[in-house]
C-alpha cells in the first residue's frame, strides 16, 4: 500500500473506529516539543491537575492519598512538582492487589485488561485506557519523525508478544499488509528461521526495523557469520526496544544494516519514556508523563546521578499511575536537548536486560518467551527462570499473598508451567519448580530473572 494512502486514510480510519485521538495527540506533540521548560512545566501541571481530578472522582485508592496530600486543586490553582511529591509512591504490588480500587470502571472509551511482560519477575495486569493507547501511538510517530520515518512507511517488526502473535489470523494478516506492517516472531531465531526472515525483510524492503535489542543483535550477528547482505536502500533507522542497548550491540546491528540505531525505553505498565534524537540523546515523553529520578531515600537526584524511574501517566485515566516506581535505574541528564526541544534528557538508561534461552532443538529464543508464560498464570508473584542445560530448565516461583497456602491453586500452577514450558522449550526438557517464600537478588545485589547457563552458537553474542 502506498504510505501517502496508509498515513492519509487508512490508519486515521482505523483510528477512529478504535475511538483513539492518536492524530490528533500526535499533531500537538509536533508543536509542544519545542516549549521552553518553563512551558513544559505549565502544561504538565494542567495535566496533572485534570489527571488528579480524574482519581479524585474515581480511583478510591488514589482518592483517600490525594485528599490526604492536601494537593492544591482549586479552580483558580494549578498544582506543581513539589505539591506532586507530597503523595507517597505507589509500587507494582499496589497496582496489582488494588486494581479495581484505583481503576475507572466507566472511564470514556471503556478500559481493557493488559498484561506486562514481566521481566521484571513480577507480572502485572492493569487496566489500559484509549487515552494512554493513543498517547503511546502519537509517542511512537513523533519519534519516528525525528528520523524522517512518517506513518504508513514500511516497518518490519522483530517482536515477540503473545497479543500480536496469538492473531495470526487471516484477518490480523491483512491488516498489517494494508497499514505496511511486517512481524517476524522473535521467539522463534533458529538458523532456518533467521535465513527465512533475511529473505522476507529484503522482499519487504522496510523503511524502519524495530525490534528487542537483543533479538536484533543475534540477528545481525547471524548474518555475519553467514555472510549474507541485506540490500535495503529505504532503510533509515532500526529502532531498539525492550531491554537496555549495549555499545556493542549498536555496533553490531549498525554495521549489518549500515543506518543509525534510535533506541526506546517504556514499559507497558509505564508507556513511553523516552526516545533517543538523532543527536543521541534519550529524550523523555515530557508532555504525556511526569518523571522523577530518585534516590532510595525518594530524594530527587542531581544532574548525572543515577535514580529510580518514578512515573505519573498524565494519559493514564483508566487506571491511574501516579508516582509509579518502575524499579528501572536512570542516569539524570547533564544537558539540555542539542536541538533546542524542551524535553527532558536523560543520560543513560541502565534499566534491566534479559538472557536468550536455547530450546532442545536448538532454537534460540528470547527470554520473554518463557516470561510470558509465568506472567500469564493469574496469581502468580514474583518467579525466576533458570536454564541450567538444554534439556533442564529450572522455574522459581512465590505465589502471591493470597495463594500462599492454595494447595490447589499451587498443582494448577505447576502443571501449566510444566506443560507450557514444555511446548516452548521441548517435550522432553526437564522442568524443576521450586516454591518459595523469597527469591534472592544475585550476589551482585540486582535482580535477574531469567538467566541462562546455555551459551549460545559461536559468533551469535554481541
Amino acid at each position: 500500500m502506498h504510505p501517502k494512502i496508509v498515513r492519509n486514510l487508512l490508519f486515521p480510519l482505523h483510528e477512529k473506529i478504535m475511538h483513539r485521538p492518536t492524530f490528533h495527540y500526535a499533531d500537538e506533540l509536533e508543536k509542544t516539543q519545542w516549549l521552553s521548560p518553563a512551558e513544559m512545566e505549565q502544561l504538565q501541571g494542567n495535566k496533572l491537575k485534570a489527571l488528579l481530578n480524574v482519581a479524585l472522582e474515581h480511583s478510591p485508592w488514589h482518592a483517600q492519598r490525594i485528599r490526604n496530600a492536601k494537593i492544591p486543586l482549586a479552580a483558580d490553582q494549578t498544582p506543581t512538582l513539589d505539591d506532586l511529591t507530597r503523595l507517597p509512591t505507589m509500587d507494582k504490588s499496589d497496582a496489582q492487589s488494588h486494581r479495581e480500587q484505583i481503576a475507572w470502571a466507566g472511564v470514556p472509551g471503556g478500559g481493557t485488561l493488559y498484561n506486562t511482560g514481566g521481566s521484571s519477575g513480577q507480572p502485572l495486569i492493569f487496566y489500559y485506557g484509549k487515552e494512554r493507547q493513543a498517547s503511546d501511538a502519537a509517542n511512537r510517530m513523533r519519534a519516528r519523525r525525528w528520523w524522517g520515518i512518517n506513518v504508513g512507511e514500511r516497518e518490519v517488526f522483530l517482536w515477540g508478544a503473545p497479543v500480536e502473535l496469538a492473531k495470526t489470523d487471516r484477518i490480523k494478516q491483512i491488516r498489517d499488509g494494508l497499514m505496511n506492517q511486517l512481524l517476524l516472531n522473535a521467539f522463534e531465531m533458529s538458523a532456518k528461521n533467521m535465513a527465512l526472515y533475511a529473505q522476507a525483510i529484503e522482499k519487504f524492503q522496510p523503511t524502519c526495523i524495530y525490534g528487542y535489542a537483543s533479538s536484533l543483535t543475534l540477528f545481525a550477528n547471524y548474518l555475519v557469520n553467514e555472510g549474507k547482505t541485506l540490500h535495503l536502500p529505504t532503510l533509515k533507522a532500526v529502532c531498539t526496544t525492550g531491554e537496555p542497548l549495549y555499545p556493542n550491540q549498536r555496533t553490531a546491528i549498525q554495521g549489518v544494516f549500515g543506518v543509525p540505531v534510535a533506541n526506546e525505553y517504556g514499559s507497558r505498565d509505564a508507556g513511553f519514556i523516552a526516545h533517543e534524537s538523532p543527536e543521541g540523546q534519550m529524550l523523555a515523553s515530557s508532555e504525556t508523563m511526569i518523571l522523577e529520578i530518585l534516590d532510595p531515600n525518594g530524594q530527587a537526584v542531581g544532574a548525572g546521578e543515577t535514580g529510580e524511574a518514578v512515573i505519573t501517566g498524565l494519559h493514564s485515566q483508566a487506571q491511574p499511575f501516579i508516582r509509579y516506581r518502575t524499579g528501572d535505574m536512570l542516569k539524570v541528564g547533564t544537558e539540555a536537548c542539542k536541538a533546542g526541544r524542551g524535553l527532558q534528557v536523560i543520560d543513560e538508561v541502565v534499566g534491566r536486560s534479559t538472557d536468550f534461552i536455547v530450546a532442545a532443538d536448538g532454537t534460540i529464543m528470547h527470554a520473554l518467551a518463557v516470561i510470558y508464560v509465568l506472567r500469564a498464570i493469574e496469581g502468580m508473584g514474583e518467579f525466576k527462570i533458570i536454564q541450567h542445560s538444554t534439556t533442564e530448565l529450572e522455574v522459581q516461583f512465590v505465589p502471591a499473598e493470597a495463594h500462599t497456602d492454595n494447595l490447589h491453586w499451587q498443582k494448577e500452577a505447576e502443571q501449566a508451567i510444566t506443560s507450557q514450558l514444555k511446548q516452548r522449550v521441548g517435550q522432553n526438557t526437564q522442568i524443576i519448580l521450586h516454591k518459595m517464600k523469597k527469591i534472592p537478588p544475585e550476589k551482585s545485589g540486582k535482580h535477574r530473572y531469567v538467566v541462562s547457563h546455555v551459551a549460545l552458537p559461536e559468533g551469535y553474542t554481541g
